[in-house]
């Protein structure tokens, strides 16, 4: 994959190449599926696959640059586009469009062969003019992408010849390779004026677009000219809409659709009953949270921010929301299987005392706050709202939670709301999430949180090639998100899908992101 030619040496990316979760957070949680469900058995071409899925929305674009909910995710990343990198089941980088890439021995200027033969939907031939159209859609002055900010360190993009991509960098990263598997960075065709065509959804995945209704629905036939040989099994697939977990669970039971996210833990055994039904879990690094707005009284005082993460009892929602399924957050959006998790932080625990502690260093005797909650943050934020209303409540803490419409709440409560909850699937490495929520000027940051240790050490840690060091640093990032930053972290949340037994998957699934990395279309199968 990497190679030592051309002045660039070969040692730093073979390393590159091994970055990413350990093995073990991929591991899937079969204890929790009924035994029977094809998963390492031979692929079977045909068929229509069905997807019900939470995380539609009518604002839904076909823009990958502003994917950013469970269905557009799965539509554009596994079904309508390639990126140039995808991620391997243990989270390591591999080849997707491009085929191969160097680096120079600072990481700063990165090579990337890109893959022949390999058509859009509509029979343009995929050229590194393409590829470069596609990632500064990202990085323009007035890009709207939800990845500008973790591409800002980009400095020169150009196309070398039809089928080499040259990319520099501000300063170092080893970690490109990995980033640029970004479910928003799908190739797209480039367009006479070097912008690309996002609107018609073309792409060289595999499946062609057929119907899209935003926040409805979404149909698409399998691309007959797909340059991935054992891919895309199904004839068609379909995403349909189903914001409500009952909803969901009912359609599945009925045969309406084959595969449903973001099941309703509380009717895991109900599951277990249920013939010709399996559940599917992974653990991975999705997390809930309750973001802050640090610029918003009293949220701008880091001791009521302290106090109200003191307040949160994090094995209680464990237990209750996810059932088990999950494990206690530390405010901080690294988990436990991945590179660079600080396992000498101490952990964080529901502390009364401490969290008056923190309001009289705040010169309050007892804090009133509104939280906004709805179950389209995450399933059970309602649920969760009580319990920190009643946890909290033991300091000294009155928090009075307001159940918000579903529709719409990421576009009008989520990052503008001064308290709120809030979930995120995580990314593969430190820096990519990071640089996405809590670096200043972060394309999804919801706090408006702006530290400027944080900020100076995290550049600075992208381009330090020496392991050891790099871990101190990314250590050091997480303590201060967890002592300053506006986001309280309770927990993370295994990602729990339920499937027809007809559903067909590979055995190894990627545990970044739900539905198999949202590969879940050209990868999962039906029979």
């Amino acid at each position: 994959m990497t190679t030592g030619q051309n002045g660039f040496g070969s040692s730093l990316t073979r390393r590159t190449a091994l970055l990413g979760l350990a093995a073990a957070g991929a591991a899937t949680l079969g204890g929790f599926a009924r035994p029977g469900i094809a998963r390492a058995a031979t692929p079977v071409r045909g068929g229509t696959l069905r997807f019900g899925l939470a995380g539609a929305n009518t604002t839904d674009s076909l823009d990958p640059g502003l994917a950013w909910d469970d269905f557009m995710m799965l539509l554009t990343n596994g079904g309508l586009r390639n990126n140039l990198v995808e991620l391997a089941p243990d989270g390591s980088p591999v080849p997707e469009l491009a085929e191969s890439w160097e680096a120079s021995p600072d990481a700063r200027v990165w090579l990337f062969r890109l893959r022949r033969g390999v058509e859009f939907h509509n029979g343009q031939s995929f050229t590194a003019n393409d590829a470069l159209a596609s990632i500064r859609h990202h990085i323009r002055d007035d890009a709207t992408s939800l990845s500008k900010s973790v591409l800002s360190q980009i400095s020169e993009v150009v196309a070398e010849d039809s089928h080499t991509l040259r990319i520099t960098l501000a300063q170092g990263n080893a970690d490109l390779a990995i980033l640029l598997s970004d479910y928003h960075l799908g190739m797209m065709p480039a367009l006479p004026d070097g912008s690309v065509d996002w609107q018609s959804g073309i792409g060289t995945g595999g499946y062609k677009l057929e119907m899209f209704e935003p926040g409805v629905k979404a149909m698409g036939t399998r691309f007959a000219n797909y340059w991935k040989t054992g891919r895309a099994h199904a004839d068609s697939v379909e995403l349909i809409a189903i914001n409500d977990a009952s909803a969901r669970q009912a359609a599945l039971m009925s045969g309406a659709v084959d595969v449903i996210n973001r099941v309703d833990l509380k009717t895991l055994e109900f599951f277990s009953r249920a013939p010709n039904v399996r559940i599917d879990e992974v653990q991975g690094y999705q997390h809930a949270t309750l973001p802050m707005r640090v610029t918003s009284a009293p949220f701008s005082d880091v001791n009521v921010r302290l106090a109200l993460k003191h307040a949160v009892n994090r094995e209680q929602w464990v237990k209750a929301i996810l059932q088990g399924h999950g494990s206690v957050g530390n405010d901080h959006p690294i988990g436990r299987t991945q590179k660079y998790f600080n396992a000498d932080l101490e952990q964080r625990s529901h502390d009364p005392d401490k969290a008056r502690y923190h309001l009289k260093q705040a010169g309050l005797d007892r804090l009133a706050v509104d939280l906004s909650t709805s179950d389209a943050a995450f399933a059970g934020a309602v649920d969760a709202a009580v319990l920190m209303q009643n946890s909290a409540a033991e300091a000294g803490i009155d928090i009075t939670a307001i159940r918000e419409p579903s529709d719409g709440y990421w576009s009008s409560v989520w990052a503008k709301k001064p308290f709120c909850a809030c979930y995120w699937a995580g990314r593969p490495t430190a820096d990519g999430i990071f640089s996405l929520i809590y670096a200043k000027g972060a394309s999804f940051g919801d706090t408006d949180w702006d530290n400027a240790r944080f900020n100076s050490i995290l550049t600075e840690a992208r381009g330090t090639l020496d392991e050891a060091l790099r871990a101190e640093m990314y250590g050091e990032l997480q303590a201060i998100v967890r002592d300053d930053a506006g986001t309280i972290v309770p927990m993370f949340m295994n990602f729990v899908n339920g499937t027809s037994d007809r559903v067909g998957m590979p055995e190894a699934r990627n545990a970044e992101l739900a539905l198999d990395g949202m590969k879940a279309l050209e990868r999962w199968w039906i029979s």
